[in-house]
């Protein structure tokens, strides 16, 4: 029998182990924002996370902000999560359904400190070193690497990017999932004039006129709001690298996705509940879009560029993967792989995804992304509508 490929990670309660070990400090209501900056700014091996909205959400963007909440605590590189709040009966109901899969959960509530918001940031600062120092003592053990939910993303793409840079990512994701890991896609407007190969690839005809479908509504929905997407996607940016058209950059695009069958369409946020490719419903923006795999459960992101993008996901590790010549050049504090000279050599696609195969290994074992290092990362939660 083969030997199964591990990394070194954290065992978790319920579901994979995580590849980092950190506290979240989770602000789920606007007013406790600065409170819970301030505990994070004090307390090392933490990482806040800030919802600057709340008790206006009404219908799918409330489903969408509790769902989203409860993953993000969740993620398997959360080891446990202190909730900020200023709403009791909100933060006990989240509380509960992080405590209900496994998850180490405290709370510093602004209505128990007197609406005093230097004394939240004091009991939160006491919680947050007591749940740090918890979680330091837990060693890594070795676990499978099929374990890894691999993000993906792409942005400020460039003829590099579907000529290497993708496909790379995308012999590497075929190997993943055939070896049974878990991938997510999405970006779902960049499905537009490539619906059909992605239809083609999934699963069932239900899970095939998701794919179809989706994209189609987004057109019409720019379309009716009389936004051209000639010039808004590819962008400037995109056509000044070179790229044509939206159908061009979605034929690069979906190549990282690899050439595997296509499971399921998930929801904003949701987790898969078997391993294996998925597509999820989320926009373009690269916030929305990584902080959405985070509360999925991916552990780490996999994020091609041509001209550069320097932003990656707060919560998980994002390894930037470009093979422009000039942009590897200029951004080297910017890309974990580089696969220039494999482009320039005329060198197969497979021997990239070699590459990103090892920096994928190396950083589950824990070690950091360029992103990670500088502080590029943020986390934003997805709006769809009004509030009241």
């Amino acid at each position: 029998m083969a030997d199964v490929a591990t990394f070194p990670g954290f065992r978790r309660a319920v579901g994979p182990p995580g590849i980092r070990n950190t506290v979240l400090v989770l602000s789920i209501t606007g007013l406790t924002n600065p409170a819970a900056r301030r505990i994070a700014a004090q307390v090392r091996g933490t990482h806040v996370i800030a919802m600057p909205y709340s008790t206006g959400l009404i219908n799918e963007d409330r489903e969408v902000h509790l769902r989203a909440l409860e993953g993000l605590a969740c993620n398997p590189n959360v080891g446990a999560v202190l909730i900020i709040s200023d709403n009791v009966p909100k933060a006990k109901s989240l509380g509960a359904g992080i405590d209900a899969r496994g998850q180490r959960v405290e709370m510093a509530l602004l209505d128990h400190e007197g609406q005093d918001a230097i004394s939240l940031v004091a009991m939160g600062t006491r919680l947050a070193a007591k749940l740090v120092r918890e979680v330091s003592g837990q060693l890594r053990e070795d676990m499978p690497l099929s374990a890894l939910n691999i993000g993906l993303k792409c942005g400020r793409s460039d003829p590099s990017s579907g000529l290497m840079a993708n496909p790379a990512t995308g012999h590497f994701i075929d190997g993943h999932v055939d070896a049974g890991g878990t991938a997510i896609f999405g970006e779902v407007v960049e499905w537009l004039g490539a619906e059909e190969l992605l239809a083609a690839r999934a699963c069932d005809p239900a899970i095939a006129a998701q794919l179809r479908n989706l994209p189609a509504e987004r057109e019409v929905a720019a379309i009716a709001a009389g936004l051209d997407l000639t010039g808004n996607n590819p962008s400037p940016t995109n056509i000044a690298a070179g790229l044509s058209s939206i159908e061009e950059k979605s034929l690069g695009g979906i190549s990282k996705t690899g050439t595997g069958q296509i499971k399921g369409v998930l929801d904003y946020a949701k987790a898969p509940g078997e391993p294996g490719l998925f597509a999820m419903d989320t926009p373009n923006y690269a916030p929305e879009h990584l902080t959405a795999l985070a509360a999925a459960g991916c552990q780490m992101a996999l994020f091609t560029t041509g001209a550069g993008n320097s932003f990656v996901s707060g919560l998980i590790p994002t390894l930037k993967v470009c093979a422009n010549r000039s942009s590897c050049d200029k951004l080297k504090e910017q890309f974990d792989v580089t696969l220039d000279d494999l482009l320039d050599q005329n060198r197969p696609a497979t021997e990239g995804g070699t590459r990103i195969a090892k920096a994928v290994l190396d950083t589950a074992a824990g070690r950091l992304t360029w992103g990670e290092i500088l502080g590029e990362g943020d986390d934003i939660v997805s709006r769809f509508g009004a509030a009241l």
